[in-house]
């Protein structure tokens, strides 16, 4: 069968899941003049002004996978035999024939948990939005979910984490986002169902393959069933590999790949997707939900969650207020929704607002972070905040919490730095626009996801640009160590420049030529990313 052909096949399966989807749901899909294609999301949205202004929000990408304090995809490498994460669970927690990932998510206690403390820092820390892991891939939800039995009400903190946020969130005076990673889970969980491919534990199945409702009996878990967890055997691994490097092989062919199909052989998956996903929008009304997928969820289904959202807040606030994000979108879909651009960079000045979504260490709690001191720091922060909206994007930055909910001694001194260049820097960012350029320097960005590692440190000569309420701001990704030089403001290439002031310093003495603006900057400027104010006729 061609690839277009399967390509039209499972379009057309999942249009039909998820017109049974709105059938079966309680509450139907939400009526209003959006229809579930990508013409009519391109026709009725228009970006929300409170997220052109906010620029900089905040994440809590806070799930059971933080209780091993091991970093990301914890769920699913604690069943692939050689991989550390594995090791780690043998030794920590038991085989995964018998302790699998339901028990971590009964581990998660949240015991030191106190959303009004973060929320507060955060707030100083700039936060102008902040958004909640509902659904990772571990297929927790963690809210009052009405259709996943599998949630923080009855497992682990027995909280309702997405509601609490989001009560102090807004109490904060933010708003308030959740994001959804649970269309991924009926792949990334096939190797709960595998074995160990070696040693003495050989061909034991793991606890997904063999549990059934009936064996939760007398247990924490009883009347949960561990198939509403796992997903169901989509890709089941055959009896008889004997290698790690040929298990490894198998999962990286036939449940590795990052996907957005729906599983081939369960339609009613996908219809509980879209049930708890309308479910999660009804309940939190969130102002932004961030979807961990290219382009939507499952084709025609993702189109109608978003004409759903974009329909309910159109009955919620007269119009379409909100933001949905997605990833590797073609251009004419980033007039639909927001683009996201996953721990990425971009080379230019992007004409429609966008944003990338990054971490200071890794998206789940990783205590390895602490211990050789490896976060991002406050430095390194703002440097991505200044170049990001510089180019028309917002920052939405994840602070990763450990299972018990409060964050490390170096976490609450990276949010302080932070504080400390927003009080002073903040008019450069909050309500901005870009200006005609985003900046100059010799540092060269690479476009596109997950590239973080390879950009080169910036220099006293990487600038950006941003506009607000009528002066030009110009924002120095490194300190410049006495003369400093705006070559984009040399004679004759822009209008006046009248005023020079040092956001936190003062006004300073300026030069103008034909290579530039030229001034010295003062010693009160020797933080990180000094900003300067730029008054003039013609330079906005």
């Amino acid at each position: 069968m061609s690839v277009d052909r399967r390509r039209f096949l499972a379009g057309s399966a999942a249009l039909g899941i998820a017109q049974a989807a709105r059938a079966a749901s309680p509450m139907g899909a939400a009526r209003g003049p959006v229809q579930a294609n990508w013409p009519s999301l391109v026709d009725h949205y228009r970006y929300p002004d409170w997220f052109r202004d906010a620029k900089l929000g905040l994440w809590a990408h806070w799930g059971p996978q933080s209780v091993p304090e091991q970093g990301d995809w914890y769920g699913r490498f604690m069943y692939m035999q050689g991989h550390p994460m594995y090791e780690h669970h043998l030794k920590t927690y038991g085989h995964p024939s018998v302790s699998g990932m339901k028990d971590i998510q009964h581990l998660w206690s949240a015991a030191k948990w106190d959303p009004d403390a973060l929320m507060q820092r955060y707030v100083k820390a700039g936060a102008k939005y902040f958004v909640a892991l509902a659904c990772h891939h571990d297929n927790l939800d963690c809210y009052d979910s009405r259709y996943q039995p599998w949630n923080s009400l009855r497992v682990g903190p027995k909280r309702d984490v997405v509601g609490e946020w989001e009560k102090v969130a807004r109490r904060a005076g933010l708003k308030f986002g959740v994001s959804n990673h649970a269309a991924h889970s009926w792949h990334w969980y096939q190797p709960a169902y595998g074995y160990d491919p070696v040693g003495a534990k050989k061909g034991a199945r793991y606890d997904a393959y063999t549990l059934r409702k009936e064996d939760g009996r007398g247990t924490w878990w009883e009347g949960l069933d561990p198939r509403d967890l796992y997903t169901g055997r989509h890709a089941v691994l055959p009896d008889g590999i004997d290698s790690i490097a040929a298990m490894n092989a198998w999962h990286d062919k036939h449940d590795g790949q990052w996907v957005e199909t729906p599983p081939p052989d369960d339609p009613a998956y996908v219809t509980k997707w879209l049930l708890r996903q309308t479910d999660l929008i009804d309940k939190y009304k969130p102002d932004l939900v961030y979807f961990d997928d290219y382009e939507l969820p499952f084709g025609p289904v993702g189109l109608e969650a978003a004409a759903d959202y974009y329909n309910r807040s159109i009955a919620w606030h007269g119009k379409i207020d909100v933001v949905l994000t997605g990833k590797q979108l073609k251009p004419n879909q980033r007039f639909g929704i927001l683009q996201d651009v996953e721990r990425g960079y971009t080379d230019h000045l992007w004409d429609e607002p966008w944003q990338t979504d990054t971490c200071i260490g890794d998206w789940f709690y990783n205590v390895a972070r602490l211990n050789d001191r490896s976060y991002k720091t406050a430095e390194d922060v703002m440097q991505r905040l200044a170049d990001v909206v510089s180019k028309n994007g917002n920052l939405l930055l994840s602070i990763p919490q450990p299972g018990d909910g409060a964050i490390d001694a170096e976490e609450e001194k990276i949010l302080d730095g932070m504080a400390g260049w927003i009080a002073i820097n903040g008019a450069a960012i909050f309500g901005s626009r870009p200006w005609r350029r985003y900046g100059e320097g010799p540092t060269q960005l690479a476009v596109g996801m997950q590239n973080e590692g390879s950009a080169k440190p910036f220099t006293y000569a990487d600038i950006r640009f941003t506009t607000n309420t009528g002066a030009l701001y110009a924002l120095f990704l490194a300190p410049p160590k006495g003369r400093a030089t705006i070559r984009s403001l040399a004679t004759g290439r822009e209008g006046v420049v009248e005023r020079v002031t040092l956001l936190g310093g003062g006004t300073v003495p300026h030069r103008r030529d034909a290579t530039g603006l030229h001034f010295d900057m003062p010693p009160g400027a020797s933080g990180f990313v000094p900003v300067v104010r730029i008054d003039g006729r013609g330079l906005v």
